[in-house]
């Protein structure tokens, strides 16, 4: 019996969802291979770098309070550092998110005066409160700290328009690596180095700082080789490797990293405060799994866009395309069937499975938006997940899985779902009409 098989007989799959699941799995090949060739040269990084740091496991101890002296937390730093080739790293449980991360890293590098301009359009929804773009208290805005864009070009960087939009107090360029709930190609390490290389061309002084969530280990190299001055993501996504219970990361230029960590903590106390809580063996492990995590979150994605873009569905990217991040976008176009496609992700999690998710007002978002995830750690999209923005076009954005099987059986029953949800509808209008 295969997965396949298994599928059929166990979760009621039909004949044609697994059909078209293996012409999937034979027409991604020659992708899978290259992926993991990414995926091994990520693995013996990230292992040299543990190396290099003589990771032990008396790094691993607990520490509580102010957290001096803890040995683990300042060796996984210096790991970070050395896989994204960067000068410095601060890694903390006490960085909550990604948005978090990004927070921190605007407000300490950027001072009354500055302006902050976005190179890959409006950034993703939960930072309009940080720039300021939604009122909130504590925004950049608030702080006297200008904002601008530059405008996608159809659905791709503008980079004629880069050249004029850079001024003299553009302090930082911030380069947003995935598509975030827009309708685009995420960032290659190549395209990432064309914008750098252009920022840098017309103002060597402005920062280049890259929201780095859902991209980490995709391709061989990080952006910090790519030129960025700053990298910056969040642990329950791509670098904890499902294990990390919580946290974020900043990377780059030891300067600016110093300011980030006088920022979480207080001027004057810096890096040299904050308990690991016990974390550091999770976050270690956990990036030692990241490459072959984000491997088979890749190979879901991938076929998840083969098998739905032959259901005759818009995709981005498509399934033969290279790829900048974990994302797969799928246009559904209708409210229904972004419930259904979420609805078969829960079905198919390790943790309430059985839960119905529903659209919600969630913080910082301009539409309800529905969550689908069964995760171990609470909001770990490098497990398997999907989320929408309940709004036109009806596009539902899917990631994760941190197996093989697991990422391919959830795409499998979200398509099932997505499929009977159509003839459904195919009879309701035919008696309508009749």
């Amino acid at each position: 019996m295969d997965i396949y098989d298994f599928m059929q007989n166990f979760y009621g799959i039909s004949h044609v969802v697994i059909n078209l699941a293996k012409e999937a799995e034979s027409a991604l090949v020659d992708q899978f291979a290259a992926i993991d060739g990414a995926a091994n040269i990520n693995q013996l990084k990230i292992l040299l770098a543990m190396q290099k740091n003589r990771l032990s496991d008396t790094h691993f101890t607990y520490s509580t309070g102010y957290g001096y002296n803890d040995a683990g937390r300042d060796t996984l730093e210096d790991i970070f550092a050395d896989v994204f080739h960067a000068e410095s790293a601060l890694v903390r449980v006490q960085i909550i998110s990604g948005t978090h991360a990004l927070a921190i890293a605007l407000s300490a590098n950027l001072s009354r005066g500055d302006e902050l301009l976005s190179i890959t359009g409006k950034p993703y929804d939960t930072l309009d409160a940080v720039i300021g773009l939604r009122s909130a208290a504590g925004s950049l805005s608030e702080q006297g700290v200008t904002y601008a864009q530059v405008n996608l070009k159809g659905e791709r960087v503008d980079y004629d328009s880069i050249i004029s939009k850079i001024k003299p107090n553009t302090k930082i360029a911030f380069i947003q690596r995935s598509k975030g709930y827009t309708w685009r190609e995420s960032l290659t390490m190549q395209e990432m180095g064309t914008i750098i290389g252009i920022i840098k061309s017309v103002n060597p002084q402005t920062i280049c700082m890259v929201d780095n969530c859902y991209g980490e280990f995709v391709e061989d190299s990080e952006p910090i080789e790519a030129g960025a001055d700053l990298a910056i993501g969040s642990l329950i996504k791509n670098p904890g490797g499902g294990l990390a219970p919580a946290g974020g990361y900043i990377v780059g230029k030891k300067d600016l990293v110093e300011r980030c960590a006088a920022r979480l903590t207080a001027p004057g106390l810096g890096r040299e405060v904050g308990p690991s809580l016990g974390a550091t063996r999770s976050l270690c492990q956990g990036l030692f799994f990241a490459p072959q995590a984000v491997n088979s979150s890749l190979r879901a994605a991938m076929t998840a866009a083969y098998m739905f873009e032959k259901m005759g569905f818009d995709v981005n990217p498509r399934w033969d395309e290279r790829r900048g991040d974990i994302v797969q976008s799928v246009r559904l176009g209708k409210p229904g069937l972004v419930l259904e496609f979420c609805e078969g992700i829960q079905q198919a999690a390790p943790v309430d499975s059985f839960v119905r998710p529903e659209p919600w007002a969630m913080p910082g978002y301009d539409a309800p938006v529905i969550m689908a995830a069964g995760a171990f750690n609470q909001g770990s999209s490098i497990e398997l997940s999907a989320d929408a923005p309940m709004k036109e076009p009806y596009d539902v954005y899917f990631q994760g899985g941190l197996t093989r099987a697991h990422g391919i059986a959830g795409v499998v029953i979200a398509a099932q779902h997505v499929i009977d949800a159509q003839h459904v509808m195919d009879a309701q209008r035919v008696n309508t009409v009749k």
